[in-house]
């Protein structure tokens, strides 16, 4: 496989970057006063807006070459076809058949998937109308959540952005420090606490190591076999889970073709469903269908998964930004940057491609974030005067729902002026101390309101943006091989 930097479309795109590199975000808007328009494209609820990035019509030909001459389209329809994408693991890739009710993506696991959704949907509805209960037959007051990464990052991501007032309360611990556990144990019932173990192996350190704690507490109090009516498994090993003693009914599977930090469509996003409830989890898994239906249908020039990851190839590769921060202008989004960033660097944070030869490109960005307006008490004085500098994404929701006059209004106008801000800067009247550059890039995605069905088009949006990356720069962007040595140590 040629390397991309080798070829004929990353060589005329470099030329171009070379000849516009005194162009500024600032000179595109005073040449294209209709540059917003045409450099924003919108799905069902979603505005993605990359007006502010410093990229041209001819730089916007250019990428798409790039795509195109990568393979994206074919590998892409790979993925929908089952194929083994995963070459340096021998698997599928295929979360996309985990919101796909017609089995489009891969017609032989529609069954198996159909059937786990179902069992989980009968499991969360018990749960919350009081009807499972616990061994001394009182309903459960609160889920603790026990995984790490992909079984804890998504889970508690959705469940903080969509939780409702119905019992019970779903709470995560992830960290072998026995702080994070303590605290969520802390004013728990043993008698009403149900636990989710989430981990594919059943092997993860952190993960058993917190379960085995959770165990003594609760047996401790309950009795000794009262794992069977209080632990639920969330797993691909359910030997190692009956071994532990959960029991069988209790235990849901998950598959190989289905990645860790792509499981959140899977059982292990049983969490978020308790917290929502399957109707909203159901949403949420139709929201994502619909992303993947867009990615999968929709011409490269017209699909927004493959806009955006475009966008970063650009300010990675072409502006030499090495980091991108995430900023949700949404407290119910508290959790979306550290989502994105197990998302994006255990993906593609590699420097080899699929075939082993060495990268000589930079690929993942490092991502870091927080939400808005908190960020720009923090980190947005670097972002708009440091040498460095990063891509920004800002991510806000037009419609609130918390009923606060006054607040959400204030909120937009942060958003909106701090992409401003970068794209234009300032002189500060001739006072070098005061004077912001500008000319620093960013994208704003404007959700309509925060929904299931909006945050699962969001989440799938950022799926497929690493997966085209991925294709563009060579990379497998389903392994993580870096994970796995320190497991081994």
């Amino acid at each position: 496989m040629t390397s991309i930097i080798a070829t004929d479309a990353w060589r005329t795109l470099m030329g171009h970057r070379e000849t516009t590199v005194s162009d500024t975000i600032a000179d595109l808007f005073a040449s294209d006063g209709c540059r917003f328009k045409t450099n924003s494209w919108e799905l069902e609820g979603i505005l993605l807006d990359l007006s502010k990035n410093r990229i041209d019509d001819a730089a916007w030909d250019g990428l798409l070459a790039l795509a195109e001459h990568a393979g994206v389209a074919a590998a892409r329809d790979a993925m929908y076809a089952g194929e083994t994408i995963n070459t340096t693991e021998g698997r599928k890739v295929l979360h996309v058949a985990l919101r796909d009710g017609t089995g489009i993506a891969d017609p032989s696991v529609a069954n198996d998937v159909t059937a786990t959704m179902a069992r989980l949907a009968t499991f969360t509805e018990a749960v919350r109308d009081g009807s499972l209960t616990g061994k001394t037959g009182k309903s459960f007051r609160h889920v603790i959540n026990i995984g790490i990464g992909g079984s804890h990052l998504g889970p508690m991501l959705t469940a903080e952005a969509l939780r409702d007032e119905a019992c019970p309360e779903v709470r995560f611990a992830a960290n072998l420090d026995g702080h994070d556990l303590a605290a969520v144990l802390a004013d728990a019932n043993p008698e009403t606490t149900l636990f989710l173990v989430g981990s594919k192996s059943f092997t993860t350190q952190e993960t058993l190591t917190n379960a085995a704690s959770a165990a003594r507490w609760l047996t401790k109090t309950v009795g000794s076999d009262a794992v069977r009516d209080h632990f639920a498994a969330l797993t691909a090993k359910p030997e190692a889970a009956k071994a532990f003693g959960i029991a069988a009914q209790h235990i849901f599977p998950m598959w190989d073709w289905v990645g860790g930090r792509f499981s959140l469509w899977s059982a292990a996003g049983l969490p978020s469903a308790l917290a929502m409830g399957w109707s909203a989890f159901a949403a949420m898994l139709d929201g994502a269908h619909c992303m993947d239906r867009h990615f999968r249908d929709a011409p490269l020039a017209l699909n927004l998964p493959v806009r955006l990851a475009l966008a970063g190839i650009w300010n990675i590769n072409m502006e030499g930004l090495g980091a991108l921060a995430v900023v949700p202008y949404d407290e119910r989004l508290r959790s979306l940057p550290a989502f994105i960033q197990q998302l994006d660097m255990e993906s593609n944070g590699k420097s080899v491609t699929q075939n082993g030869a060495p990268l000589g490109l930079a690929a993942a960005p490092m991502v870091f974030g927080l939400t808005g307006t908190n960020a720009q008490h923090t980190f947005h004085q670097w972002l708009h005067q440091a040498s460095l500098g990063a891509a920004v994404e800002f991510i806000g929701v037009a419609k609130p729902t918390h009923g606060l006059s006054g607040h959400h209004d204030k909120l937009i106008a942060n958003l909106l002026a701090q992409a401003e801000a970068l794209a234009m800067g300032t002189n500060g009247d001739g006072n070098a101390n005061r004077a912001c550059p500008g000319n620093r890039p960013s994208t704003t995605i404007l959700l309509e309101v925060l929904d299931p069905k909006r945050l699962g088009m969001l989440l799938a949006l950022y799926e497929h943006k690493v997966f085209v990356q991925g294709v563009i720069w060579g990379i497998n962007s389903f392994d993580q091989f870096g994970v796995e040595l320190g497991k081994q140590l």
